[in-house]
């Protein structure tokens, strides 16, 4: 159906931050008193705009939510043509508001935050480019549009991550989070070929109406390779490794990465593409190994980390984990995956910012162990963390009860060991999660004082600016709610168009036992966390702590395994592929060079000026040719 009304003005949400970046790329330090604020601006006019879309959307009847709109003729090939347009419909309007709502409160954190470092017009410049990339990559109405978004993000958070590129460190944190994006790239590249192949078009509408004449093993190609391409992006297993390096960039940054825009994409491709994941029941099954895998590292990793950006880090790991695990599941699964896509933005966002909160105040410090009792210094920043906390955690009627426990529930159902071994491990890492999310919690803002009050190297720990604080305790507020409104406003309802119906089948387990096991599971997290960091001192060195312990500190040797698997025999081929090149090109090239360097020589002493030596080269000429004669005559 094509777009009508305020649907037909979407595209402006992509332009005008494009616009600021470009603007504040160009005008170069003209701009420094006021880029900040034109990033603003550009960032609330597409809130603006995607608001309208979205209450135009909800007046329409439910099979009339998808709108397509073609801007123009992208690629005109003999055999294929793709119209470079925009797709309104539920799930793309779910995340266009998402990122522009969550993406403005971090613009405007990010005015005071920055407010020091001479390179800020830069900096807005990127997150302008970075928030345009992300909703390129939601409202395409084709693989090949999306992959545009999709490469943009790379960029975006590779230019962000080592924004402080004086650093080596973060540097190559960049670079890293970059060459990984680009293994997933390939992935997405490979499953565009084949829809090509299989179906003659990247086009999403084209592709899900020739579901029906492909083979499952043709789909299943193309979805493990999709599956793949989020991997790369949404930081799962096998391809996790940059997510933890990722917090070189500055703080907006991380809470932009976490909550609205890059590892959230991954989930996007697997809901948009939950047409070939139906019809291809073993991708649908990598899928949930998959998020099954990662939910469980990144709570192992985050439950022994000190640095509390990588502790977030982690969890937002083992959340999207959660969000690709129930895309897997069918159509149910992947609304719950949106619907905790959605609260896990607002409370994840909360805690990052609260978190460059107490970095601001701390100088820059993010060693937990040098935290303790900051709450009584820090209180607004204490209560908006709570707020976000308390969510994540899942504490009855708050954003995360509404949202994660639904794929928990989701997790249980199905037939055979399989919902046993899903909704256990579901349940057991929310466990986990309410203690690592408990841990940090308490060592920053609870307990003893473990910081300096006097000296040189004293702290003077303070709650932030407006700037700062006002935008954390919107989201504060969002990480409480959202939860409720949107399950009582018929958010699951909402997608239907797009992720399509299905049988809500019944747990293998009554739902309030499911809900009650989770809601013990979860108080023994916090109150394991309680008796090690509140009731016993918590030590500032590090413990040796057991083997678990130490390999979850090393990321569970995640670099270890990459730079043996992957990086020294690349090194090797590299260095025989050099070798090869030297010995037999270069050699076979220098030789034929002396060759004829010698020949040259040779022939060049046959030339020696005198009459007579060339007299007796035409006799002995003549002579030659003379023999050959009469042998040719004979």
């Amino acid at each position: 159906m094509p777009a009508v009304g305020a649907t037909n003005l979407i595209w402006l949400v992509i332009a005008i931050p494009l616009a600021a970046c470009a603007v504040l790329l160009l005008a170069g330090k003209a701009a420094d008193k006021w880029g900040h604020w034109l990033a603003i601006a550009a960032a609330v006019c597409s809130f603006g705009i995607g608001l309208a879309a979205t209450l135009q959307l909800v007046a329409l009847d439910a099979n009339a939510r998808i709108l397509e709109s073609t801007l123009f003729t992208w690629v005109a090939g003999p055999d294929m043509v793709v119209n470079f347009g925009t797709r309104v419909d539920p799930l793309s309007l779910t995340f266009v508001m998402l990122v522009t709502f969550v993406g403005t409160l971090i613009f405007i954190y990010s005015v005071a935050y920055m407010e020091h470092d001479p390179e800020r017009r830069k900096f807005f410049a990127y997150l302008c480019f970075f928030v345009a990339s992300m909703l390129m990559l939601v409202l395409g109405n084709s693989y090949l549009a999306l992959f545009l978004g999709w490469e943009g993000v790379g960029l975006a958070s590779y230019l962000l991550i080592s924004f402080w590129n004086q650093v080596p460190e973060y540097a190559t944190a960049g670079k890293k989070a970059f060459i990984m994006n680009r293994v997933g790239d390939l992935g997405m590249l490979i499953a565009m070929m084949a829809m090509v192949s299989n179906f003659g078009s990247v086009n999403f509408t084209d592709v899900n109406a020739g579901l029906e004449r492909a083979s499952s093993g043709q789909l299943t190609f193309i979805g493990i390779f999709l599956l793949l391409a989020a991997c790369g992006k949404s930081a799962q297993f096998p391809l996790q490794a940059w997510l933890g390096d990722a917090m070189a960039g500055p703080t907006p940054v991380s809470a932009l990465i976490h909550a609205a825009t890059m590892v959230t994409a991954g989930v996007y491709l697997m809901v948009r593409s939950g047409g070939i994941y139906s019809a291809a029941p073993a991708a649908a099954l990598a899928v949930t190994i998959i998020g099954l895998i990662t939910l469980i590292f990144g709570a192992v990793v985050g439950a022994a980390k000190d640095d509390m950006k990588k502790v977030l880090a982690a969890s937002t790991m083992s959340q999207i984990g959660y969000m690709m695990l129930a895309a897997g599941l069918g159509p149910v699964g992947a609304t719950f995956a949106i619907f905790h896509l959605v609260t896990h933005g607002f409370f994840k966002a909360n805690m990052f910012l609260g978190a460059g909160a107490v970095m601001h105040a701390m100088k820059e410090e993010v060693n937990m162990r040098g935290f303790g009792g900051l709450g009584k210094h820090m209180r607004i920043t204490r209560a908006t963390f709570l707020c976000g906390y308390l969510a994540i955690i899942g504490v009855p009627f708050l954003s995360g009860y509404y949202s994660k426990d639904g794929i928990i529930e989701a997790a249980f159902t199905g037939s055979g060991i399989r919902p046993w071994i899903y909704g256990l491990i579901t349940v057991l890492v929310a466990g986990l999660t309410a203690f690592y999310m408990s841990r940090l919690c308490f060592m920053i803002f609870f307990g003893e004082e473990r910081w300096e009050k006097q000296g040189p190297n004293a702290y003077h720990p303070h709650d932030p600016s407006p700037f700062m604080w006002v935008p954390m305790a919107v989201l504060a507020v969002g990480s409480l709610g959202i939860g409720a409104v949107l399950n009582y406003g018929g958010f699951l309802n909402w997608l239907t168009p797009v992720i399509g119906e299905s049988e809500h089948l019944a747990p293998v387990l009554p739902l309030p036992v499911i809900i009650g096991l989770t809601l013990v599971i979860v108080a023994a997290g916090v109150a394991i966390a309680w008796a090690m960091y509140i009731k016993q001192p918590v030590p500032k060195e590090v413990p040796a702590g057991n083997l678990l312990t130490r390999a979850a500190r090393q990321d569970l040797y995640q670099d270890t395994c990459n730079e043996a698997l992957f990086m020294r025999p690349g090194m090797l081929l590299v260095s025989g592929t050099a070798t090869s090149d030297e010995v037999l090109v270069d050699g076979a090239g220098e030789g034929l060079g002396r060759f004829l360097q010698y020949l040259g020589k040779w022939i060049r002493k046959l030339q020696d000026g005198y009459v007579r030596t060339y007299a007796s080269y035409i006799v002995l000429g003549l002579f030659i040719s003379l023999i050959a004669a009469l042998a040719a005559s004979m």
